[in-house]
């Protein structure tokens, strides 16, 4: 399901227990993920997964992670990662 949804971009956990399992291009409403905790945490314990704390900044402010890099202007929107692959 991990690969399958996410590949090698971050997740978290809440994620998965969302009824599409964290994509509804891909599951629809029928992928939500019961039981995986004990899983979960083996997959961090030998090393398939790496667990990272949740993204922090000033309280108050918004936090965002994207696969690109943006610029927010105030008439536009700059990607500034886009490749070939994008």
């Amino acid at each position: 399901h991990i690969n399958k949804t996410f590949g090698t971009l971050a997740f978290c956990r809440r994620w998965l227990d969302r009824a599409d399992g964290g994509s509804a291009s891909i599951h629809g409403q029928n992928g939500k993920q019961e039981k995986y905790l004990g899983a979960l945490k083996n997959l961090c314990d030998v090393g398939i997964i790496e667990a990272c704390p949740p993204l922090c900044d000033v309280k108050g402010s918004y936090t965002a992670q994207y696969e690109h890099t943006l610029v927010l202007r105030p008439t536009c929107k700059e990607v500034l990662s886009r490749g070939d692959d994008y």
